[in-house]
């Protein structure tokens, strides 16, 4: 029951701070041990929350923490009115936590048009699949130290997730290469990060592999049309207030927002 009792001031706690945007610079509780306990606390604050879940992002645990935490990847919930749609190469304002931790992530985002029954593999969840976006997820809390210990903690507070900028569809994705596709992101105007989907463990559809599984896991239902964030592909660059992120695929297509702190 203490344990119980421990996660729920937690939960309240995280969804507090983001309600008031009031930053803290220690974690409010005894730091979670294991992703069990982080998922736990992040399931009574999405029902203390109470918004709309319009997606889910995905992110990578730190190699040198894979072996204690039992994972390559966590999850947290992106919520609908913090699902921003720029795919005509507007700039929208994203909030983040001014006083907390906030950094910007160059990202493909995957729209589930249907939902598989049966359990799927990188090929053949592919059917189930329809969009492709490139954009930026917003990785903010009002925690400050949130990326300083470790991948519970992150899963604690939504996964760290404050949103994404959904950029223009891929075109015929599925006949493109994705995992060679040049990714580069800047901060006003300097680019911070490059690289491309190959080094995302098996790619941003082993993280759509990955979310079903770990969703059915928790007795979440999966609806059609949720988002899947699926990593960030040049890294986690840390942002402020007032700079402007511009994340660019290929040749051609681009997401772009303003950051402003609440």
């Amino acid at each position: 029951m203490q344990e119980n009792l421990g996660h729920q001031s937690i939960a309240e706690a995280f969804v507090d701070a983001r309600k008031t945007a009031s930053a803290f610079h220690s974690y409010p509780g005894e730091i979670p041990q294991s992703m069990d306990e982080g998922y736990a606390i992040q399931d009574i604050a999405i029902a203390l929350d109470g918004r709309q879940i319009g997606g889910w992002k995905v992110g990578r645990v730190p190699p040198d923490r894979v072996e204690k935490f039992a994972a390559e990847r966590l999850s947290g919930p992106i919520f609908v009115d913090e699902i921003t749609d720029a795919a005509n190469g507007d700039i929208p304002e994203m909030p983040i936590y001014g006083d907390g931790f906030a950094a910007a992530e160059a990202e493909v985002l995957l729209r589930l048009g249907s939902v598989p029954q049966e359990e799927c593999d990188i090929d053949t969840v592919t059917r189930y699949i329809d969009d492709v976006r490139v954009g930026i997820e917003i990785a903010s809390s009002p925690f400050s130290q949130i990326n300083g210990y470790g991948p519970a903690v992150t899963v604690s507070d939504f996964g760290n997730n404050k949103g994404i900028v959904l950029g223009p569809s891929i075109a015929e994705w599925r006949d493109a290469d994705l995992l060679t596709m040049p990714v580069s992101l800047q901060i006003d105007g300097e680019t911070v990060g490059s690289n491309n989907m190959a080094d995302m463990l098996d790619g941003p559809f082993g993280s759509v592999v990955f979310l079903l599984n770990l969703l059915r896991k928790r007795n979440i239902a999966i609806t059609p049309g949720i988002w899947v964030s699926a990593g960030a592909i040049t890294g986690v660059h840390d942002v402020e207030s007032g700079q402007t992120v511009k994340a660019g695929f290929g040749d051609n297509l681009e997401a772009s927002c303003k950051l402003v702190a609440i």
